[in-house]
């Protein structure tokens, strides 16, 4: 399960009101080979479901995951950073054996 912080909650919440998505729409979650770290994380709105989507909900925000990117997302929490060392979303993820050393974030 995929957990969202309350600043993350706020700038999902805008990102949805600003581009004008309905509650029909989900925040897509996945992870890919590459980055820094070994791994990168991807974000995007949909409202498609996909064969063998994983849903979950936290907050009110409604999350898919594939069933690899689950298998590496469990447990992890999704933060909103909008401070002078970088803006965007971090993903902290307790089951990253290693982390990216230059303050990578992901915007939406």
């Amino acid at each position: 399960m995929v957990t969202v912080t309350d600043k993350a909650k706020a700038k999902i919440d805008h990102l949805m009101q600003d581009s004008g998505l309905d509650a029909s729409y989900f925040l897509r979650v996945s992870v890919q080979g590459g980055g820094c770290s070994g791994l990168s994380y991807n974000l995007d709105f949909d409202n498609e479901e996909k064969k063998g989507d994983q849903f979950f909900e936290d907050r009110g925000v409604r999350f898919a995951l594939d069933m690899k990117s689950f298998l590496y997302l469990a447990g992890t929490e999704l933060d909103f950073s909008d401070g002078l060392n970088g803006k965007g979303f971090n993903f902290h993820n307790p089951n990253a054996t290693r982390t990216c050393g230059c303050g990578e974030s992901f915007s939406v």
